[in-house]
C-alpha cells in the first residue's frame, strides 16, 4: 500500500489507542485534579485547564488528523472529490465509538468535533487542489487546538461543549470559586489567537499556490506562443523551399530530356528520387493531415538522427518488429513526439549511475509498438492523471510536451499508453492499430 495511505491509516490506529498511553494518571492531571478539589484557586485551575487542552488536542489529533488526510489521498486517487469529505465524516465518529467502547472515561462529541467537521468542509472546499496536505494538516492542528480552548469556556456547556468528566469539573469549580469569567476570558482569548492564526496561514498557503499555479499557467503561455511564433518562422522558410525544389526538379528534367547518357541517366534519377524525398517532407511539415507510408527502418533511422542527446545515458534499441513493416504516418510529426518521448525519459534517468533509455518496437495480432522505457524514479498515480494536461511538468520548468504528443498520436489514430511503476521505471507505449499498418510495397 502506498505510503500516502498507510500513514493515514496509522494515524487513526494511534488516535484509537492513544487514550491507553496517555491517561490522566499519565500525564499528572489526576492529582492537578485531586489538588483543585481539595483547595481550589485560580492558579491550580488555570494549569489544570492548560494540562486538559493539551492532554485532548494530542489525543484528538492523531485520528483527526489520520482521517483528513486519508480522505484526501482516496479523493487525489480516485478523482472523487466528495471521498475528501466523507471519509472524515465516517471515521472519526467510528474513532468516538470505538475509544467508548473500552475507555472508562466518557469521551465527549461536542461541540470541538462539530466544529472540526466543518473545518475539515472548509479547508476541502477552500483549498481545493491548492493546498499540499503538510500544509493543511499544520492548518488543521492549530485549528484543533482552538477549538480545545472552547471546551472550559463555562458559558459555552449549553451548547454542547465541554460535555466531558473532567471539563465539567474544571468549569465548575470556576464558577464555584467566581473565577469563571477569568477562565472564559483566557480561554476565549488562547481560541481566537489559533484559530485566526489558522484561518490567516490557510488564506495565505491558498494564495500563494495559486499565484505559484498562475505564474506556472502564465510561463506556459509564453512558451506556447513563442513556439507558435518560431512555428510560423519555420513554415515561412520551409514553404520557400518549395520554388528552389520545383526548379530543380525542372531542370533535371531537362537534363534527362537531352541526354541518353545512361550513367548520366542514373545520376538524374536519383537526383529526382531525392527532390521528390524532400518535397514530401516539406509537405509533411507544411501540412499536419499529411501522411505517407514509412517504413519502421526508415523512422528509427530518422529519430535517430534527429535526437540521441550526448549524455551520460545509455540509450538502446530494442527491435523486435519487422523492419519492412510501413505505418501510415506523418513522419516529420511523428518523429517530433518520439524524440519528445526520449528527451522525458533522458530527463528521468540524467544523473543515474547506470542511466538507460530503451527505444523498443513490437508486433501482435493487433498491430504495431513502439516503446520508450527508463529506468528512472517512476511517475506516481497522482501525476500520471495530470501528465496530460498542458503546462504540467514534474521538472522545475513548464510543460506543453505530453499534451503535444498525445495529440500527435491521436492525430494518427494511435494509442498512447504509460506504464509506470515508482522505483523501477516508465515506458511510453505508442500503439498503431493493424489497419494503419502493412508490409512494405504491398497494397493496403
Amino acid at each position: 500500500m502506498k505510503k500516502r495511505f498507510w500513514i493515514p491509516i496509522l494515524l487513526i490506529i494511534i488516535g484509537i489507542l492513544l487514550p491507553l498511553w496517555f491517561d490522566l494518571e499519565q500525564v499528572g492531571l489526576r492529582t492537578m485534579i485531586t489538588r483543585l478539589e481539595n483547595d481550589p484557586d485560580g492558579n491550580s485551575l488555570m494549569l489544570t485547564a492548560l494540562l486538559l487542552v493539551f492532554l485532548n488536542t494530542l489525543r484528538a489529533l492523531p485520528h483527526y488528523l489520520g482521517a483528513l488526510l486519508l480522505g484526501d489521498a482516496l479523493g487525489r486517487k480516485y478523482d472523487r472529490p466528495g471521498l475528501k469529505i466523507a471519509v472524515p465524516l465516517i471515521v472519526i465518529p467510528l474513532v468516538y465509538f470505538l475509544i467508548n467502547s473500552y475507555y472508562s472515561m466518557n469521551y465527549h462529541f461536542g461541540g470541538p468535533a462539530i466544529l472540526l467537521l466543518l473545518s475539515i468542509l472548509f479547508l476541502q472546499l477552500f483549498g481545493r487542489q491548492n493546498m499540499r496536505p503538510l500544509f493543511m494538516s499544520f492548518v488543521f492542528s492549530q485549528l484543533l487546538f482552538g477549538y480545545q480552548w472552547l471546551d472550559i469556556v463555562p458559558a459555552l456547556t449549553a451548547y454542547g461543549f465541554g460535555g466531558g468528566e473532567v471539563s465539567s469539573l474544571v468549569k465548575d469549580t470556576a464558577v464555584s470559586i467566581g473565577f469563571d469569567q477569568t477562565l472564559s476570558l483566557y480561554s476565549l482569548l488562547f481560541s481566537a489567537v489559533f484559530i485566526v492564526h489558522a484561518l490567516v496561514f490557510a488564506v495565505y498557503l491558498t494564495v500563494v499556490e495559486q499565484k505559484w499555479k498562475i505564474r506556472k499557467d502564465l510561463e506556459s503561455a509564453r512558451l506556447e506562443m513563442v513556439e507558435a511564433r518560431s512555428g510560423r518562422e519555420v513554415l515561412h522558410l520551409v514553404h520557400d523551399l518549395k520554388t528552389p525544389l520545383s526548379l530543380m526538379e525542372g531542370l533535371n528534367s531537362l537534363i534527362q530530356m537531352k541526354s541518353s547518357d545512361p550513367d548520366i541517366q542514373t545520376y538524374t534519377g536519383k537526383i529526382s528520387d531525392s527532390i521528390r524525398a524532400t518535397s514530401d517532407m516539406v509537405s509533411e511539415i507544411l501540412y499536419d493531415e499529411k501522411k505517407n507510408w514509412c517504413s519502421l527502418h526508415t523512422l528509427v533511422e530518422y529519430v535517430r538522427q534527429n535526437k540521441l542527446s550526448e549524455s551520460s545515458t545509455i540509450y538502446q534499441f530494442d527491435l523486435q518488429a519487422p523492419s519492412d513493416m510501413e505505418i501510415y504516418i506523418n513522419k516529420i510529426r511523428m518523429t517530433r513526439a518520439i524524440v519528445n518521448l526520449i528527451d522525458n525519459a533522458g530527463d528521468a534517468v540524467e544523473g543515474q549511475k547506470d542511466a538507460q533509455v530503451l527505444i523498443r518496437t513490437e508486433v501482435d495480432p493487433s498491430g504495431i509498438w513502439i516503446g520508450i522505457e527508463d529506468n528512472g524514479p517512476g511517475i506516481s498515480n497522482r501525476d500520471i492523471q495530470k501528465i496530460w494536461n498542458a503546462g504540467f511538468s514534474t521538472k522545475n520548468h513548464p510543460g506543453v510536451g505530453l499534451s503535444f504528443v498525445k495529440n500527435v498520436i491521436e492525430e494518427h489514430g494511435a494509442v498512447l499508453d504509460i506504464e509506470s511503476e515508482p522505483g523501477i521505471g516508465t515506458t511510453f507505449w505508442i500503439h498503431f492499430p493493424k489497419e494503419r499498418t502493412r508490409y512494405e510495397n504491398t497494397d493496403h
